[in-house]
C-alpha cells in the first residue's frame, strides 16, 4: 500500500491535472473509511518560477515567483509580492551536524508607498514550531483572508498592515515549519490528533475522511531540522545572505537614508520576533552582529557576504528568560489589571514556593545554565548533559510553575478573559493556505501546517527554553546601539507583561549607562486622537510597552496600536507620541507604575475549525463531528447549516482572489509621499483627518497633544465609536474570516 500512495504522490506532482479525476475516483470507490488524497503540485512544473544562486554561498539557491495579483491584496496594486524557497544543502552548517536539506519558505512584501527607500522588516512567529503566516494572515502583514460565499474565500487589504510603514519579509523557520520542508514526504495527517503518520494510511474507524487527510508534508523527522535557537540563527543568516543577494535593492542596511531626509548612518534592517521570539530575537541578531564582524575581520569574505545591519530588534509577547518571568506566572494569576483570580491565594503562595523551592524551577535553571556554558556554550544541542539537565529544568518550570498549575482554570493562556476554547483570532487562513490555488499561486510543494511538532519535540529534547542567555544578547545588542523594543499586551498569560517589564529592568541592569531606564515613567502610548492604547516606558534606545486589552497576538487585537508603535520603533522616534528626540538623552514621564485597570469583555463561544479541532472544538462538537453529525461550512462545523451566516454581498468587490483582483479596495498608484502632514494625515481617519482613501491607507500618526478622553477597544480591535471614520476603511479590518471549501487536504 505504501508504494501505491508514493506512485500516485509522483504522478499526480507530474501530472496536476490528474488530481480532480483521481481523488474524486477515490472518494467515490473507497467511500468514508479511507482518506482524501491531496498533493501539492510540484513547483518544477510551474515555468514562473525563478532560480538564483546565492552570491555567498554558490551551492544555495532560491526559488521564488510573484504569486497572481489577489492572492494576498494590498493597498496598493503596485506592490511587489516574492514568494519562494533558499534552499541550503546538507552540511553548510558545519560543524554543526546538518546532514538534511533546508528548504526555507519566505512571502516577501513591498511597502506600500517609496519602497526602493523604505526599511526592511523581518517577522518571525515563534512557538519554537509556529508558521510566522500567523504574523501575516492574523496579525501585521498586508492581507486577511475573508468569506466570499459558501464555497470561497479572499483576502482583502488590511488597512493596518506593516507594509504601511516597510517592506516586509515573513520567514517560515526553522525547517519543517509552516511550508518549510526537509524533504517532500507523502503522509496521513490525523485533524482529531493533529498528528502525522508516514507512509500514508487509511483509517477504518468510521470517522468522516475529511478528519484524516492524506498528502505531502515534511518528513517529521526531528533529527532533520535545528533543535537549538543558535542553530536556527545560522541557518537564518544563510538564508538571509540568499535572499538579499537575490533582491539587493531591499536590503536597507546598505542606505544612507529614508523618509527622513536629514537621516545619514544607515537605516539597517529590523527584526521583529513573537513569543518564543524571545529566544530567537537575541539568538539571530547577536549571531547576524557577530558575522559582521567576521566580515569586517576578514575572515569571512565581504565581497559574496552581506552585512546585516540591526536597527531595530522588537519583541513582541515574548517568553525571554524564565528565571526572571517564573516568580511573575503566580503573581499575574492573582494581580492581572482585569480583577480575574485565575489562582487562589494559597496556591499562588504554593507556586511561589515551587519556584524558588530546593531541586525547583530556579535552582534547577541555574544548574542548566552552568553545564551550557561550561560543555556547550555554542549552543549547538550536542552535548546530552546539558540537555538532560536543561530538559528537566524546562519541564519543572512548565509543570509546576507556569502552565500546570494553570491548567485547571479552563482560561486560555493567550487571552485571561477568555476560556480555552478562544475562537480568536479567526483561524480561516488555515484553510486558505490549503487551496490548490493558492498553493500553485505561491509554489509550494507541502500542504501547510500552523505547527510543527518534529520543531517542538527537537527544541524540547535540547532544553532550549531554559539554556539563558537571551538577557546579556540584549544587553549588548543595546550597547552596540540598537534598539531594543519589549511589547507585551496585558490579557496574555502565557508571556505575561508583567515578566516583561522585568526583562527590561534586567537588560537595563547589564548597561551601565542605561541606569535611568529605572527611573522613566510611564507615558501614554498615544494611539490616534481619541485613544490613548497603553503605555510605554523609554529610555534611549530601551522601551517597554503594555498594550491595553490585547492577548498573546497583540497585532490582532489591537493593530491600529501595534502598528503605531511599531512605526514609531523603526524611525526612532519617542515612543509616546511619534515625536522626533534625542534618542541619547530622551526619557518618558510618568507614573512609576502601569496600574490602569481593564474591563472583563464576555467569554466567547467557542467555533469549531476543522483544521483546528483540539484547540477550538469543545467536546460536543467533537462528537458531531466524528459521527458525522451537522454540517462542514467552509471549514467550520456546524450542527445546521441555518446557524452559518453568509458574509455581506458587498465584501466580493472588496476581496481578491488568486489571478482576480478586487474592485473596491485597492488605490491603483501612490500619489502622495511618505509621511505627509501629521505623518500622513493622522492615520486614524479620525476627527480632523482626510477621509480620502490615500490618507486612510498610507502615513502614521503624530500626536500633537494627549486626548483627555479615550474611547477604549473591544478585544478584537475594533474601535467602539470614533468620531468620523469612514465605514468603508472599518469594514477592512472588522469583516467576519470564515473558511473556504476548496481545499486540496
Amino acid at each position: 500500500m505504501s508504494a501505491f500512495w508514493r506512485l500516485l504522490g509522483t504522478i499526480l506532482r507530474r501530472v496536476p491535472q490528474l488530481k480532480c479525476s483521481i481523488g474524486l475516483l477515490l472518494h467515490s470507490f473507497l467511500l468514508l473509511p479511507t482518506a482524501f488524497a491531496q498533493f501539492p503540485p510540484s513547483p518544477s512544473d510551474d515555468s514562473k518560477i525563478r532560480t538564483v544562486k546565492s552570491p555567498s554561498n554558490s551551492n544555495i539557491t532560491v526559488t521564488f515567483k510573484s504569486p497572481p495579483a489577489g492572492t494576498c491584496v494590498t493597498i496598493f496594486e503596485t506592490q511587489k509580492q516574492y514568494t519562494g524557497y533558499v534552499t541550503i544543502p546538507p552540511f553548510t552548517l558545519s560543524p554543526i551536524q546538518q546532514n538534511y536539506t533546508i528548504n526555507t519558505f519566505f512571502w516577501f512584501i513591498e511597502a506600500r508607498q517609496t519602497p526602493e527607500i523604505s526599511p526592511l522588516t523581518i517577522f518571525l512567529n515563534g512557538g519554537p514550531g509556529s508558521s510566522s503566516m500567523v504574523g501575516l494572515f492574523q496579525e501585521v502583514g498586508p492581507c486577511e483572508v475573508v468569506e466570499l460565499s459558501q464555497d470561497q474565500l479572499g483576502t482583502q487589504a488590511r488597512i493596518w498592515g506593516w507594509d504601511r510603514s516597510s517592506n516586509l519579509l515573513f520567514i517560515d523557520q526553522p525547517t519543517q515549519v509552516g511550508f518549510s520542508y526537509d524533504e517532500v514526504t507523502n503522509g496521513s495527517w490525523d485533524l482529531f490528533s493533529n498528528t502525522a503518520s508516514y507512509p500514508p494510511t487509511t483509517t477504518s474507524d468510521g470517522r468522516p475522511s475529511y478528519t484524516f487527510l492524506n498528502g505531502s508534508f515534511s518528513s517529521g523527522d526531528q533529527m532533520s531540522t535545528a533543535n537549538t535557537s543558535d542553530i536556527a540563527a545560522q541557518a537564518t543568516w544563510h538564508m538571509l545572505q540568499a535572499f538579499l543577494g537575490a533582491f539587493p535593492q531591499y536590503n536597507s542596511g546598505n542606505r544612507t537614508t529614508d523618509f527622513n531626509a536629514a537621516r545619514t548612518a544607515p537605516i539597517g534592517v529590523n527584526l521583529f520576533a513573537e513569543s518564543y521570539g524571545g529566544h530567537y530575537g537575541p539568538a539571530f541578531a547577536s549571531f547576524w552582529e557577530s558575522q559582521n564582524q567576521l566580515r569586517k575581520a576578514g575572515s569571512i569574505p565581504a565581497n559574496s557576504t552581506v552585512e546585516i545591519h540591526l536597527a531595530s530588534l522588537g519583541i513582541i509577547q515574548g517568553c525571554v528568560d524564565d528565571l526572571i518571568q517564573g516568580e511573575y506566572y503566580p503573581k499575574f494569576a492573582r494581580n492581572n489589571t482585569y480583577g480575574i483570580d485565575v489562582l487562589s491565594l494559597a496556591d499562588s503562595i504554593s507556586v511561589a514556593g515551587e519556584f524558588n523551592a530546593a531541586n525547583g524551577c530556579q535552582q534547577l535553571l541555574e544548574a542548566c545554565r552552568a553545564a551550557a556554558s561550561s560543555l556547550d556554550p555554542d549552543n549547538y544541542g550536542d552535548s546530552q548533559a546539558v540537555s538532560d539537565k536543561c530538559t528537566e529544568a524546562q519541564t519543572i518550570c512548565q509543570g509546576n510553575v507556569i502552565n500546570g498549575p494553570y491548567q485547571s482554570s479552563g482560561r486560555s493562556v493567550y487571552d485571561i478573559t477568555q476560556s480555552n476554547l478562544d475562537p480568536f483570532p479567526k483561524s480561516t487562513y488555515l484553510e486558505y493556505l490549503n487551496m490548490l490555488s493558492v498553493q500553485r499561486a505561491i509554489g509550494v510543494p507541502i500542504n501547510f501546517t500552523e505547527s510543527s511538532k518534529a520543531v517542538i519535540n527537537a527544541f524540547q529534547s535540547t532544553g532550549d527554553e531554559a539554556k539563558g542567555t537571551q538577557i546579556p544578547a540584549l544587553a549588548s545588542l543595546l550597547d552596540s546601539g540598537v534598539r531594543i523594543a519589549l511589547i507585551y499586551g496585558d490579557r496574555d498569560y502565557s508571556c505575561n507583561w508583567l515578566g516583561g517589564e522585568a526583562v527590561s529592568f534586567s537588560i537595563a541592569g547589564l548597561v551601565p549607562h542605561y541606569e535611568p531606564f529605572y527611573g522613566a515613567g510611564y507615558a501614554p502610548m498615544v494611539t490616534n486622537s481619541n485613544y490613548i492604547g497603553g503605555v510605554v516606558r523609554q529610555f534611549g534606545n530601551l522601551s517597554f510597552t503594555r498594550i491595553y486589552d490585547a492577548g498573546h497576538l497583540v497585532g490582532a487585537y489591537q493593530p491600529e496600536s501595534l502598528f503605531e508603535l511599531f512605526s514609531r520603533i523603526i524611525q526612532g522616534v519617542d515612543l509616546s507620541k511619534g515625536l522626533p528626540v534625542n534618542m541619547s538623552l530622551f526619557a518618558t514621564e510618568g507614573d512609576a507604575n502601569a496600574t490602569a485597570t481593564n474591563s472583563v469583555p464576555a467569554k466567547a463561544d467557542p467555533t469549531c475549525y476543522l483544521r483546528a479541532i483540539e484547540d477550538t472544538c469543545n467536546n460536543e462538537q467533537k462528537r458531531g463531528l466524528s459521527e458525522n453529525r451537522g454540517v462542514i461550512i467552509n471549514g467550520v462545523w456546524y450542527e445546521k447549516s441555518s446557524d452559518w451566516t453568509p458574509p455581506p454581498k458587498s465584501l466580493s468587490n472588496l476581496a481578491g482572489q488568486p489571478g482576480t483582483v478586487p474592485t473596491g479596495t485597492t488605490i491603483s498608484q501612490p500619489t502622495s509621499p511618505r509621511g505627509g502632514k501629521d505623518g500622513g494625515g493622522g492615520g486614524d481617519g479620525g476627527a480632523g483627518s482626510s477621509t480620502s482613501a490615500l490618507t486612510q491607507a498610507t502615513g502614521v500618526y503624530v500626536a500633537s497633544t494627549i486626548p483627555t478622553t479615550s474611547t477604549r477597544k473591544s478585544g478584537l480591535g475594533i474601535p467602539i465609536c470614533s468620531a468620523g471614520v469612514d465605514g468603508a476603511i472599518v469594514v477592512s479590518f472588522v469583516t467576519v474570516l470564515l473558511i473556504g471549501a476548496e481545499t486540496i487536504w
